[in-house]
């Protein structure tokens, strides 16, 4: 049995389309975490351990990121069947009328077309390209290297997706516990990336991996945070055609596209709200739970 403690927070400023000024955010989370036959309390959305060493973290180019993407960039960085096998998990994994958060974005977010969603608020480094995103309402942007508060409420959005960006977070427990605070309770988080990256700019550890290496350090960095389900590895979207020719078919269509990966993960805990001695399952709740 799980239970948790959930505290109210004060709403950040987000970013609409014309506003391009700076902006302060939520503090971290403060929900406690109880496990049945477990003696220590442990803080859900917390850094249980530090994934990357200080020289795991370091760029060939240390300069200003914000001045590295300064100037906008109208173009995908990844082919075409990559970024279908992208929109096809966000159209299995987000339902309609979610609230999704799209980090690290830019002009285009490759969420389904035909889907309507409650609210899709993004996150970025260059607000002319956030700008110019038809399927985002409102935006913040925010070099998480040096600042990784996401500027919304606790507990706001349904699902959080990041697309071939997660490679060049110095600070990713950081960004993963924000992530965490974020979601609400069953929320889904979606990782993609493939082999695709601005060298100079993605971190020693990702720099130096295999492609298999790098799902692990993805994996790692939601086992490094508490509250996320065991993440889930997928690397192809398509019909499963187990069949000799099926798997030959398999082989030449990833030799000749980008390769993807994607790791899954869930919020797991559920609210438990707490006043003097009696906790609810929801704020409405007449009756106190043991």
């Amino acid at each position: 049995r799980v239970t948790m403690f959930a505290s109210t927070r004060a709403p950040s400023p987000m970013f609409t389309r014309a506003a391009h000024a700076s902006l302060t955010s939520s503090s971290s989370s403060s929900r406690r975490v109880r496990r049945t036959g477990v003696t220590r309390c442990e803080t859900a959305g917390s850094v249980r351990r530090e994934v990357l060493k200080r020289e795991e973290r370091t760029k060939l180019d240390p300069s200003s990121d914000l001045d590295f993407y300064a100037q906008p960039r109208f173009v995908t960085h990844v082919d075409n069947d990559f970024l279908a096998q992208v929109t096809e998990l966000y159209r299995q994994r987000i339902p309609a009328n979610s609230k999704v958060l799209d980090l690290c974005s830019s002009w285009v977010s490759h969420l389904p077309r035909e889907v309507e969603y409650a609210k899709v608020y993004g996150h970025g480094m260059n607000a002319t390209e956030l700008g110019r995103n038809d399927r985002i309402d409102n935006f913040f942007v925010r070099d998480f290297n040096k600042d990784p508060r996401i500027a919304l409420e606790s507990n706001s959005v349904d699902a959080v997706v990041c697309c071939v960006s997660v490679q060049y977070l110095q600070r990713a427990e950081e960004v993963f516990a924000e992530i965490f605070r974020v979601l609400k309770p069953g929320g889904v988080v979606i990782i993609t990336f493939s082999n695709r990256l601005f060298y100079s700019k993605a971190i020693q550890a990702w720099r130096d991996a295999s492609g298999y290496a790098r799902v692990q350090l993805v994996k790692s960095y939601f086992s490094a945070i508490a509250g996320f389900t065991a993440p889930e590895v997928i690397t192809d979207m398509g019909a499963q055609d187990d069949s000799i020719l099926g798997k030959i078919r398999r082989f030449f269509q990833r030799s000749s596209s980008d390769p993807f990966y994607a790791v899954v993960a869930y919020a797991n805990y559920k609210p438990v709200y707490e006043q003097g001695d009696c906790r609810r399952m929801s704020v409405d709740d007449d009756e106190c739970i043991a």
